[in-house]
């Protein structure tokens, strides 16, 4: 390809689409065209990407054609329909939702771990993981590499930003109507004062003043739909389809930046020593770990960073073969719109070196 490819957005007017439009800005110039799509009822507005004010156009079509690369940051159930128009017009989609994530002929993507996954696609689709699994599997995956993973469990405590920007609206109405108040003391006050007026909103129970132990759809034998899909897309992504994952997901009254409690389990001992070295050289991760100084990642320091931040890195009590460690993540950037960003860049270099358009590696 002697021109530089051309790029949709679609899902342009959404939060992960906003971080998108921020990242295009910031990164290096990779792209011809920028096309920004949306909903019929967004077509119109203007956005602004690379300095330039541009209109959205209604997802279609015809809004499609001519584009080399196409970013889906939208629903699950628009995604599944729009990729794979996109892709029948030999259009590579990178599509962010969970639509794709478990289809063994779509790769599932984050270029700190996988890279060379991104070249075979025979749908002509590369999935992004979900928020959760970034926030934890660079770091993860880092250490992975040096001491071989045998056993992941861990604890998730989401951001209302994931339920998307209805959570967020949620979290701080919530808040308006508990802040100057004695709430909190009393068994369902916090409910009444909260669902009365305002309701949950997409959440399971209150927000505010409260931790809401569920994050998507029920699921068989109790697990929700979040959990599971934190286990499928690490196995997926690390190639280890046996791998022991066992995830509980907890809604928490942050705004944005998703925190994972994780406990590790490995193939042979390790040292925090060592895993210090490793989690300080990784790209994509930063090491912030001085308990003794009050250092360790929280949501409220790493909200609007690009790393996985990891602290309170210990060795298991137990398990010499076991660490303990923490890891902060903003959800709607590497959480959503960087990695999909990153991933449509490899694709974009590859199809400038002359790589196919849509599926096969080139022998």
């Amino acid at each position: 390809m002697s021109r530089k490819p051309a790029l949709a957005v679609v899902g342009a007017t959404g939060a992960a689409g906003a971080v998108m439009l921020q990242i295009l800005s910031q990164h290096a110039d990779v792209w011809g065209e920028i096309r920004l799509l949306a909903s019929p009822r967004s077509a119109g507005c203007k956005r602004v990407v690379r300095g330039v004010e541009t209109e959205v156009l209604a997802l279609d079509e015809d809004a499609l054609s001519g584009v080399d690369v196409a970013v889906f940051l939208v629903p699950e159930e628009i995604a599944a329909r729009w990729a794979p128009v996109a892709a029948a017009k030999g259009t590579v989609v990178v599509d962010a939702s969970p639509a794709f994530r478990t289809d063994p002929d779509v790769p599932l993507v984050v270029p700190e771990i996988n890279p060379h996954a991104v070249r075979v696609r025979p749908r002509g689709i590369v999935a992004s993981p979900g928020c959760t699994t970034l926030a934890l599997i660079v770091a993860v995956g880092a250490l992975h590499a040096e001491f071989g993973l045998g056993e992941l469990v861990v604890s998730a405590y989401q951001a209302a930003s994931g339920a998307g920007q209805a959570g967020v609206a949620a979290l701080r109405a919530q808040l308006a109507a508990v802040a100057g108040t004695e709430l909190g003391t009393a068994p369902g006050d916090v409910r009444r004062a909260v669902g009365d007026e305002h309701g949950t909103g997409p959440f399971a129970g209150p927000l505010a003043l409260n931790v809401v132990p569920w994050s998507g759809s029920l699921q068989e034998d109790g697990w929700s739909s979040e959990e599971l899909r934190i286990r499928a897309e690490t196995r997926k992504i690390l190639d280890l389809p046996g791998l022991p994952v066992a995830a509980t997901c907890v809604r928490v009254p942050v705004v944005t930046t998703h925190s994972v409690s994780v406990h590790a389990r490995f193939e042979r001992p390790v040292t925090v020593a060592r895993a210090h070295e490793i989690l300080a050289t990784s790209p994509g991760v930063v090491l912030y770990d001085d308990p003794a100084a009050g250092d360790f990642p929280t949501p409220s320091d790493v909200v609007g960073t690009d790393p996985t931040w990891v602290g309170r890195v210990r060795r298991s009590l137990d398990d010499e073969r076991a660490l303990e460690f923490f890891v902060c993540g903003d959800n709607l950037r590497k959480g959503a719109a960087l990695n999909t960003a990153q991933v449509a860049e490899a694709v974009a270099a590859e199809l400038l070196a002359g790589g196919p358009a849509t599926g096969y590696p080139v022998d």
